[in-house]
Formats: C-alpha cells, structure tokens, sequence
C-alpha cells in the first residue's frame, strides 16, 4: 500500500476542519515500524479532536485516532518483524503523533505490543484505551495487596467504557462486585458483566460525612468529584480505590479521616504514557480473561467511510458502547484466530 486514507485535522486561517483524504507514506511521521492499520476504534478524545471542542489535538496537520492495531509491514526495530500483529493505544496517537485514523500508520516499535491470541484486532479495538484502562486500575489494586476474599468491589460510572471493562475483568479475577450506575433498569447487561450488586449512583451524588458505613474493600472509580470523595469515605480499613477518571470534576473535596483512621489508600491510574511492559502483560491478562462474545456483545463495527460522523456523534452523546472501525484490509473481525 502506497497511498492511503485517513481522516486528517487542519487548523487555519479558516478555522478547525476534519476531512479524509488520501495521503503517500513519504507523509507520515518518524517511527521504527510501520503497520497497515485493520481496525481503529471511537474514543470520546477523539470526538473532541475531531470537532476542536477541547484542546486535545497538539499539533496540526493530526490523524486523529487513539488507538489502532494491525500488521507490520515494515520493522527496524528487534522485537517485531513483518507479519507480526500488533496493537497500540495512547502514548500520544492521534495527539502529538499520527494516529490509528488511518490505513496505515509509522510509529516508534516501543510503543507496540503483539496482539496476544485469541484477540483479534477488531476485539481489541473493542477493548482500546477503555479496557486498558480498568486492567490498569486491577493491577494497581493487586500491587496494593488487594485480593477478592478481602470483600466486595464498587466500579462507580460502571455502565461506561472503563466502568464495564472493569466489572467484567473484576468478576472474571473472582471478586463479587457491585456496579455503581444511574441506569437501573439495565440490570440485566451488568449481570451479564458479572456484577453481583447494583447500587444507584444518586446515593454518590450528594455531600457526605467524612466517614460512612464501610462498604467495599476496594474500588475502581471513573468518576472522580464528590463520587469518588464518597467512595472513600465507604471504603473498609485498608482497602484502596483505583482512580482514573473525571467526569464528575477534578476537585476533589474529601476529607482526611479515611486515609488516617482506616489506612485507605488512593491510587491514581492514567494511560497515556507507554510504560510497554505494563502494557504487554495488560494485553496478556485481557486475552486471557474476557470472553470474546461479551466483547462483541459490547461493540459495533462500522466502515471507515462512516468515522468521521460518529467520531462527531460521540461529543453529542449518541454513541454506546465500543464503536469499532473496519479500516477496510480485509482481515476477520470476529473469529478466535
């Protein structure tokens, strides 16, 4: 493949403007290896990159795209070769470096990862920066000590994409989990995920007392604000909540008493920067622990002729769950090979 497709941003005279065109490899950045992209996926970033509404594009022209996986084609870097199929997410795709919004893509080989059987790349554009994400948080909950004969898990915005990942990866390591949400009504969809409670987001919504009734052993929080302050306040002596979200504001008013009295410990997850060894067993841990129909089951695939709509769609908050892109190589998106 020699020209390509991709969804490009420019920033000019006349304003921020998306549009796909058709671009030669000699276009693309600097990076050791080089991958035809099979499938990209629809993060909320972005939405936000491609409509200008946030700042998040750091220079012009960008391919938007945060995630991307793929085949190399090209490889000077010594842990892959040609052939190999791969997956990348965050270290600054579709932000400061071109991303997976386009057929084929050249980045730095230590920001890759092979992509562990049985995952497709579709299945892990499934997955993407949302799942993770929640692995992430798992892990620093494990490092912390946390293990599931310790009590229960809360995922608070559990009906979201880190929140759903994090009660299926959660339920799947063993631990009874209560899933945090103000969509009730879909109780059927968290059982399926393996929630074993479902608790109603209003009773976070509000102020509370420094210290509550201890509730959860720990937490997995994509909140943040008086969610997360909430939170803490219920969590058991030595317990630990995993944040990494802030849909619900990054002040954080909370008081003392949890972190002195009862030992519990706040530990802040973020996924942007590569860190590829956490990365690669991350990968190796989601293979290994979600099924592939719930994956399915939580995603849609769509044409890369229709991107650029929903890209659009999910700042209006259109989109539910995973929105995956075919990027039109041909290659299976659902079957275990």
């Amino acid at each position: 493949m020699t020209d390509f497709k991709a969804i490009r941003i420019d920033k000019n005279d006349h304003g921020h403007h998306a549009d796909y065109v058709v671009m030669h490899e000699g276009d693309l950045m600097e990076g050791d290896v080089d991958v035809d992209v099979a499938f990209s996926a629809i993060n909320y970033k972005d939405g936000l990159a491609v409509t200008g509404k946030a700042p998040v594009v750091r220079r012009f022209p960008m391919i938007p795209g945060v995630d991307l996986a793929g085949r190399v084609t090209r490889s000077a870097h010594p842990e892959f070769a040609p052939g190999d199929m791969v997956v990348a997410t965050a270290c600054g795709l579709g932000e400061a470096h071109y991303g997976g919004f386009s057929q084929r893509a050249r980045l730095s080989g230590d920001w890759l990862a092979k992509l562990p059987p049985p995952l497709t790349p579709a299945r892990a554009m499934a997955v993407g920066t949302a799942g993770l994400t929640a692995m992430f948080c798992i892990i620093a909950l494990e490092r912390h000590g946390a293990r599931p004969s310790d009590g229960l898990a809360a995922v608070t915005g559990a009906a979201g994409g880190v929140g759903s990942f994090a009660v299926a990866l959660l339920a799947k390591a063993g631990w009874r989990v209560a899933a945090v949400t103000g969509r009730g009504a879909e109780a059927e969809y968290f059982t399926r995920l393996g929630a074993t409670e479902i608790i109603g987001r209003d009773e976070f919504d509000a102020p509370g007392r420094p210290l509550q009734k201890q509730r959860f052993a720990v937490a997995v929080d994509t909140v943040g604000g008086v969610t997360l302050a909430n939170l803490l306040a219920q969590i058991r002596i030595d317990g630990a909540v995993a944040a990494c979200g802030n849909v619900g504001g990054m002040e954080l008013k909370a008081n003392l008493a949890p972190f002195i009295l009862r030992g519990v410990s706040l530990l802040g997850v973020e996924s942007v920067r590569p860190r590829i060894g956490l990365r690669r067993a991350a990968w190796t841990r989601i293979a290994q622990g979600l099924d592939p129909a719930l994956i399915d089951a939580m995603s849609e695939i769509i044409p890369f002729d229709a991107a650029l709509d929903r890209a659009r769609s999910i700042v209006e908050g259109k989109i539910r769950g995973r929105i995956v892109v075919d990027m039109g190589l041909n290659l299976p998106a659902r079957d275990a090979g």
